[in-house]
C-alpha cells in the first residue's frame, strides 16, 4: 500500500487474549501494510481528569509531524467498514504517506487530542475496554486492507 501505519496505544502491553488477536490480525497484514504499535504508559494514579490530561499530552507527544492522525473516540464519525476502507485508499491515493491511529485509555483524551485528528472515528456506539478496541480495531485495519484489495475476506 506505500504506508507507514503506527499504533499509539495508552495502555500497557498486553498478554493472552488481547494480545494473540492484535498479533493475529497484524500478522495477516503482513508486508502490504506493517503496523508498528506504540504503547504510552498509563497515568496510573489521580482522579479521572488527571489521567486524561496526562495520557492525552502524551498522545500529543508522540504525534509525529506529517502523519494522518486518526483518533478512535466513541463520539467520532461512525464509518462501514468499506467507508473506512475508501477513507485509507483515498489517503492513500493522494500519496499520504505516514497515518497514526490512536487508541485512548479509559478515560479516553481531551479535545486537544480530537482537535489534532484528522479523522475521528467511533468503532461503536457501545462502550468497550480499551483493550478490546485494539482487537477490533486491528481487525477493521485488515478488512479494510482486504476490501482495498479486492480479497474474499469482507464477504
Amino acid at each position: 500500500m506505500g504506508m507507514e501505519v503506527r499504533l499509539l496505544l495508552v495502555g500497557r502491553n498486553e498478554r493472552g487474549l488481547v494480545a494473540d488477536g492484535v498479533k493475529h490480525y497484524l500478522d495477516r497484514l503482513g508486508r502490504s501494510l506493517p503496523v508498528e504499535q506504540v504503547v504510552l504508559p498509563e497515568a496510573g494514579r489521580g482522579d479521572p481528569a488527571y489521567q486524561q490530561r496526562t495520557e492525552s499530552e502524551r498522545i500529543l507527544a508522540a504525534i509525529r509531524p506529517g502523519e494522518k492522525v486518526v483518533v478512535l473516540d466513541e463520539r467520532g464519525a461512525h464509518l462501514t467498514s468499506t467507508q473506512f476502507a475508501a477513507r485509507l485508499g483515498g489517503w492513500r491515493d493522494q500519496g499520504v504517506r505516514k497515518v497514526v491511529f490512536v487508541i485512548g485509555g479509559a478515560y479516553g483524551m481531551t479535545d486537544e487530542v480530537r482537535q489534532k485528528a484528522d479523522l475521528v472515528l467511533a468503532l461503536s456506539a457501545m462502550t468497550f475496554p480499551h483493550q478490546l478496541v485494539r482487537v477490533l480495531f486491528a481487525e477493521q485495519l485488515y478488512r479494510a486492507m482486504a476490501i482495498l484489495q479486492g480479497g474474499p475476506y469482507h464477504h
